[in-house]
Formats: C-alpha cells, sequence, structure tokens
C-alpha cells in the first residue's frame, strides 16, 4: 500500500481519489478552498460518463439526480427553425448502454464527496494551498503555501487550468484566452412557460454566438448559457454582468430563443480558456490529470467526462503492491493523451465551425446538419459517447474530424 497525494478536491481530483483508493492505496486529497464544494451551473454527461461512474461505484446516485435528456437539438438562432436533433432514448441508450443527462455541478460533486468521506482510505484536507514539489528515491514531498510539507508515494495533479503541479510540471504559462465570453444563469423552472420546458439540450446558433439551455436539479430549474465570440483577450471568472447587456450581445436572436434568454436573471461571466495539446504530462512521480492534464474548451461537453475517464484509468493502472510510479505514470499518459488530445481540439473546432459561422458558412453548416439521419449522428459521436474503456490499448484508435461530433452540444 502506498500513500497518494492529490492535488485539488474538484470532480476530478475526487473520483481519482476513489478510484486509487479501491485499488487499496491511502489517499490525501489537499484542497486549496476552505470547503469541498463545486462552483458552477450545468454540466452534460454522456454515457461515457456514467460508464465511469458505474466503475466509481456512485453512477446510480448521479442517474438518480440527473435529467435523462430526450434529445439533442440543433437550432438556427436567428429564424427559430430546427436544423437537426439527435434523439437520446430508445436506439441511442440500447447501443451506448446509457442515458445522455444534464446536471448540476453539485449533483457529481456531492455522490463522490459523499463516497470519499465514507472510505477509511481517504483523507481529505482543505486549506492547502500547494506552492511547489520536490522529489526523491523515497517519494514526492508537497511544499504548501502555510510552510507545512506533506509527503507522500506519489502525487497527482487534479487542480484544474490553473494547477500549481502543472506550472513546475509544464511551465507553459497562463491558458489560452479563447476570445469567448459565456453567461450564465440558472432560474426556477416554474419561470419557464410551460410549452417551452423542452426536455432537451437545444442550441441557438447564430453569427458569432450562440445560446443553450435544458433543464437541471432534476428538473427544478433551469440552466441558460449564452456564448458570444466577442474577442475577448483577459479571463474572467464569475463576473457579475448587468441583464440588459447580456441581451444586447445576442443581435438578431430569434422570437423563441430571445423569449428564453429574457428569463435570465443575476448572470454571471466566463471568458473561456483552454490549452494546447501536449505529450508530456508526467515528471517522475507526479502525474498530471482533468484539467491540469488537457483543459479544453465547452464545445464537446466533454470536459467532466475526460476527468472522469482519467480517473479510472489511472486507477488501474496503479493497482497493486509494489509500483514504479514513474513507469505506472508514463503509460497512464501514453494511454490518455490522443484521445484527450484529440477532444481538444475538437472543441475548439465546433465553436468555430457549427456554433459561430456567419452567413454562407451558416448556410452551409445547416444543410450539412439537416442531411443526417438519427443513425449517422449515433455514428459520428459514437466514439465519443460509446467509450467503455478508457486507455488506447484497450479500445480501437481514432481520429476523429469535426462531423464526428456535429450534434454534441456546447455547455
Amino acid at each position: 500500500m502506498a500513500k497518494i497525494l492529490i492535488a485539488g478536491g474538484g470532480i476530478g481530483g475526487l473520483a481519482t481519489a476513489l478510484s486509487v483508493s479501491r485499488q487499496g492505496h491511502e489517499v490525501v486529497v489537499l484542497e486549496s478552498r476552505d470547503t469541498f464544494t463545486e462552483l458552477g451551473a450545468g454540466i452534460q454527461l454522456g454515457p461515457n460518463a456514467f460508464n465511469a461512474l458505474d466503475q466509481l461505484g456512485v453512477g446510480d446516485e448521479v442517474r438518480e439526480r440527473a435529467v435523462h435528456i430526450d434529445e439533442l437539438r440543433f437550432m438556427d438562432g436567428t429564424t427559430s427553425e430546427k436544423v437537426t436533433a439527435m434523439p437520446l432514448t430508445g436506439e441511442y441508450r440500447e447501443r451506448f448502454g446509457n442515458p445522455y443527462a444534464v446536471v448540476h455541478r453539485i449533483d457529481v460533486y456531492a455522490p463522490l464527496l459523499e463516497a470519499c468521506r465514507a472510505s477509511d482510505m481517504i483523507e481529505l484536507r482543505t486549506g492547502t494551498q500547494l506552492l511547489s514539489y520536490s522529489q526523491d528515491a523515497m517519494g514526492v514531498t508537497v511544499h504548501l503555501a502555510s510552510g507545512e510539507d506533506v509527503q507522500g508515494s506519489a502525487l497527482i495533479g487534479a487542480d484544474g487550468i490553473n494547477s500549481f503541479v502543472r506550472k513546475q510540471l509544464v511551465g507553459d504559462g497562463f491558458p489560452q484566452v479563447s476570445g469567448h465570453t459565456i453567461y450564465r444563469s440558472v432560474i426556477p423552472m416554474e419561470k419557464v412557460p410551460e410549452e417551452l420546458r423542452w426536455n432537451t439540450v437545444t442550441l441557438w446558433a447564430g453569427p458569432k454566438w450562440h445560446f443553450v439551455h435544458y433543464p437541471i436539479g432534476s428538473g427544478k430549474y433551469f440552466n441558460l448559457a449564452a456564448t458570444r465570440d466577442d474577442g475577448a483577450t483577459e479571463a474572467v471568472i464569475g463576473k457579475s454582468v448587468e441583464k440588459d447587456f447580456v441581451l444586447n450581445e445576442f443581435p438578431m436572436l430569434g422570437e423563441i430563443p430571445r423569449q428564453l434568454l429574457e428569463l435570465g436573471e443575476d448572470w454571471k461571466a466566463w471568458v473561456l480558456c483552454d490549452r494546447d495539446p501536449i505529450d508530456t504530462w508526467t515528471d517522475g512521480k507526479v502525474v498530471l490529470i482533468g484539467d491540469a492534464a488537457h483543459p479544453m474548451l465547452q464545445y464537446a461537453a466533454q470536459g467532466a467526462c475526460q476527468a472522469l475517464e482519467d480517473a479510472v484509468v489511472l486507477g488501474e493502472l496503479i493497482g497493486g503492491c509494489e509500483l514504479d510510479f514513474a513507469q505506472r505514470f508514463e503509460k497512464f499518459n501514453a494511454e490518455r493523451r490522443e484521445r484527450t488530445g484529440a477532444i481538444q481540439l475538437l472543441a475548439r473546432e465546433m465553436g468555430r465551425q457549427l456554433y459561430h459561422p456567419v452567413g454562407d458558412a451558416a448556410k452551409a453548416r445547416n444543410e450539412m446538419l439537416a442531411g443526417f439521419t438519427a443513425e449517422q449522428l449515433h455514428d459520428k459521436v459514437e466514439w465519443l459517447h460509446g467509450a467503455t474503456v478508457f486507455a488506447e490499448s484497450g479500445a480501437e484508435s481514432s481520429t476523429p474530424m469535426v462531423a464526428n461530433s456535429t450534434a454534441a452540444a456546447a455547455r
């Protein structure tokens, strides 16, 4: 049995703690905040996420909290006309073995946290800001801002897109600003007209903007997320913005999406960021996972899904009593980098080619999407949604193009 340190207590960090502890290792989760909680609003979970959650032992708990969506719907945001829709019941669930669902982030986080707290193998610590790490033949030492040192056999960096572990391991500076600003609001479902309470993830695409909405919180709330390709150059996290400002950012919005957007209150803004895919996430007995390793834009709706996949694969690789962590981490890196790198690049291209084109390019997009049958759409997302084995050696390799995920809606 080894003692594994995990920097970061978000979804990826807690999922990894569960996965590693189930292999018989002691785990210490070091969270910089004063409490274990999850910020943000709605996220989407494909069947691949539920496959991972099942392997972590919390799939049923998340399913109970989630809204199981009937359809991914792509609409022209200026005309309010339906372009295409991918059904998510019947053949889809039979093919992929799990639902496509939407949840509030806390509805994924809480079951993971409860399972970690119930484990005698996991210690959860708050207020532990990591400054750096060092390692020797005996293991890894984490140096905290408090002056305390914490020692373990290995360190897993699950501390997000602004990872302190990555800062030392990779040293590639600040995340890349996408130039896109997303405005988010969550409102009670009773404020939504009954005829617009669709059990779908609906995306309205317009010139250099798109607007997504879906139910969360077991259907009690309505999640609104409107994104503007505005050329933003600085990262913004959760900045409060006035309702009128948000409405003015989406010109030419059709009647129905405008009606829905006007329901939003207490809007918050984020400027979307990611990083380029990299080949190496390891440094001896130190490894990165999730957004610390492969942060991606929301447009493929796979960020949380890929962190959960990482957790499962890493746990499987570090089972056993006598371990060469450096060798196991390198194998994890090799098993995961192609899939996650492809999704990082795909997410960027989806934002550019599917959600924000203007004029003739938008017309060509609509014609392309409208030409797909439901079965063809299922074929195109199979490499994402249908994954049950998340390591490259356990599944066929693929190099998907943007069209392979045309129906995946952005968060």
